[in-house]
């Protein structure tokens, strides 16, 4: 509902405006106290670290799916923009279906262009796809409300739906082209040119490009893409009609539409809506700013406007909410101001949210500078209802990094921070594809973490020629204030890169850190300085155990065997819970006070470093029974 002026008839209730404000009103306490989607945990992210000092989702697997290269396109698929964000993901015909749209350089800046990539498994991902190219708006065309006139100017892309699939099993995916005339003109005003769509056939080809709405300010007469309905497929034809007539579809249109489109049943300006239904049909909506309603009639009308879910802490980025494999509840959003960590709330009920886990605590170095190009993980989507179901059980959520690189999270179902039993793994014994269950990596395309056969036998293995960028893999393991860590690994270099190893609490604050550092020392980190264990070699396995204990705040380094010494912890912890395989340096920026807009290029920002490689062959944690001296 909007505002309503005097004896102006409510088109939900149907009676005079001061019954319908007093209705209105009952409807949000009658929210605000039942009916709405609420957070009623207690933990908070703390935005002074990238983590937000949550504790880990077990299992996460974070992939990057397509890194930017200005300078060298080759290594980024043949394109060089580097304005890439909103991506949006589904599953079909056995395959993971990804699309995002792509600017040269900044938001909203034109030209503008969408593009897919595929991957059979969440993890190895297509090169993209031009799936919808830039588009040319006519010479002399002008905009209500802007002074300027058109000349040689493209449009930009702007969607909020990327994917449906009909009942007939056709595959469409879907973009919009919105025109931005000079600065802060917006694409999503309602005076764009229209909505394209393309069926996606299970060859991995695609159909012709149709407009399946034009916006009324547009003179379809310009258009260079024919309406939908001359196509002569016949069920490309019945799957458009079913997607335009279904609310919940329309309902994602809203910020592209015309102000006053017949198809779109809540016409307020909030932005990025997803949806699930609930045990009883009725259907949960999210929006940024975690804002909420409930639909009692599958998206045709809304109890009330929507309001802010109480206790949930959301800005301007958006939220995914979803239904599990499990039958509980999800959402998947940045619970601060700022557009990091990406966390998880669970939910029995789909109403009542009670925990907040890490899904992504990193931020890379943003590379290429531009407009309106936020730091942090962020613009997460899901797959939606209907299109598609993995055959895993995991939930699967694709994002932006700064706006900049697309990434794709995979996320063990049920959702959970425990781990009851220590480890005790030999990758090279482990089922093929459950090695890394219990693991939570992070694994950019030039610094990978997963596993590899190696000098013949299968292991955890560490890549890194990424200068911005490393990779990571971590172990959550039962509380434990004493603990003994074991695990054998084989350098494949002594003279470049570096992998550190820290002893973390559930927050992710480290007491101990070991390194394998690029000058061929094994090392610890003892307050300020570094304190050296001994050389290593290139291509030797060396078995370390290290025995730490909180109370004491000491710990004792064995390789080989042989004892290395006692030190000191560098910070305290009151226990351990994590430990941490990483091939670069902790890092701190940005923080919260940051400007917002980076205008500049980091120096050399397409280049690799020289490649270093680090292989975990086994992995053993235990309750200590010793006491360093």
């Amino acid at each position: 509902m909007g505002l309503f002026k005097k004896r102006t008839l409510c088109s939900l209730c149907r009676a005079a405006r001061p019954v319908c404000v007093l209705v209105v009103f009952l409807g949000l306490t009658h929210a605000q106290a039942q009916d709405t989607v609420r957070y009623v945990g207690t933990t908070l992210s703390n935005i002074d670290y990238h983590h937000g000092q949550l504790s880990l989702a077990v299992g996460v697997h974070n992939v990057q799916a397509f890194r930017a290269n200005r300078e060298h396109p080759e290594r980024a698929g043949g394109t060089n923009w580097t304005y890439n964000h909103a991506p949006m993901l589904a599953h079909w015909n056995n395959t993971f279906y990804l699309q995002y749209l792509s600017n040269p350089v900044g938001e909203h800046v034109p030209p503008g262009q969408t593009l897919l990539l595929t991957s059979k498994d969440g993890y190895g991902w297509t090169p993209p796809t031009v799936i919808f190219p830039p588009y040319n708006v006519p010479d002399g065309w002008k905009k209500e409300g802007r002074p300027e006139v058109a000349k040689g100017l493209h449009a930009v892309m702007h969607q909020r739906m990327g994917f449906f699939v009909a009942k007939n099993k056709r595959l469409l995916t879907l973009g919009f082209y919105g025109i931005v005339m000079g600065p802060k003109d917006d694409p999503n005003d309602g005076n764009g040119i229209g909505r394209v769509v393309r069926e996606v056939y299970t060859d991995g080809k695609y159909g012709p490009i149709y407009f399946i709405r034009h916006n009324a300010s547009w003179d379809s007469k310009k258009s260079a893409y024919p309406f939908y309905t001359t196509s002569k497929d016949k069920g490309f034809v019945a799957a458009c009609n079913e997607l335009l007539a279904n609310p919940l579809m329309m309902q994602q249109w809203v910020e592209e539409a015309d102000r006053n489109d017949p198809l779109i049943s809540l016409k307020r300006e909030v932005k990025a809506f997803s949806y699930y239904h609930l045990p009883d049909n009725r259907v949960v909506g999210l929006w940024k700013h975690a804002l909420t309603s409930i639909s009692p009639d599958g998206g045709r009308s809304w109890l009330y406007n929507p309001l802010r879910a109480p206790g949930f802490v959301n800005s301007n980025a958006k939220i995914w909410g979803q239904k599990t494999s499990d039958g509980q509840y999800a959402t998947v959003y940045n619970p601060s101001e700022f557009r990091w960590p990406l966390a998880i709330s669970t939910s029995k009920d789909g109403l009542n949210y009670t925990n907040l886990l890490l899904v992504n605590g990193e931020i890379t170095s943003m590379r290429y500078g531009g407009a309106y190009k936020s730091y942090g993980p962020q613009y997460v989507r899901g797959i939606e209802e209907g299109n598609g179901t993995p055959p895993d059980g995991k939930l699967w959520v694709t994002y932006s990094m700064n706006k900049e690189d697309i990434w794709v999270s995979s996320i063990p179902v049920p959702v959970t921070d425990e781990v009851k039993t220590h480890a005790n793994e030999v990758f090279a014994q482990l089922p093929a594809g459950e090695e890394l269950a219990m693991w939570n990596t992070y694994s950019p395309l030039q610094a990978t973490a997963k596993i590899e056969t190696i000098a013949g036998s299968k292991a955890l293995v560490l890549r890194d020629k990424d200068r911005f960028d490393y990779a990571k893999a971590e172990r959550v393991i039962p509380d434990s204030k004493r603990l003994t860590v074991e695990f054998s690994i084989v350098p494949q270099q002594a003279n470049a890169g570096t992998l550190q190893i820290e002893f973390q609490d559930a927050k992710g604050n480290a007491a101990v850190r070991l390194m394998f550092d690029a000058d061929s020392l094994f090392k610890a980190k003892v307050g300020y300085r570094d304190s050296g264990i001994q050389k290593y070699e290139a291509g030797k396995q060396y078995d370390v155990r290290i025995e730490l204990d909180r109370d004491k705040r000491m710990f004792t380094t064995f390789v080989n065997g042989q004892p290395k010494g006692t030190k000191l912890f560098f910070a305290p912890v009151a226990s351990f819970r994590r430990v941490v395989f990483r091939t670069g340096s902790i890092r701190r920026f940005p923080d919260a006070d940051t400007p917002t807009d980076q205008t500049y290029d980091l120096p050399n920002a397409g280049e690799q470093d020289t490649e270093s490689v680090f292989a975990i062959k086994s992995f053993k944690t235990s309750a200590s029974t010793k006491q360093p001296e």
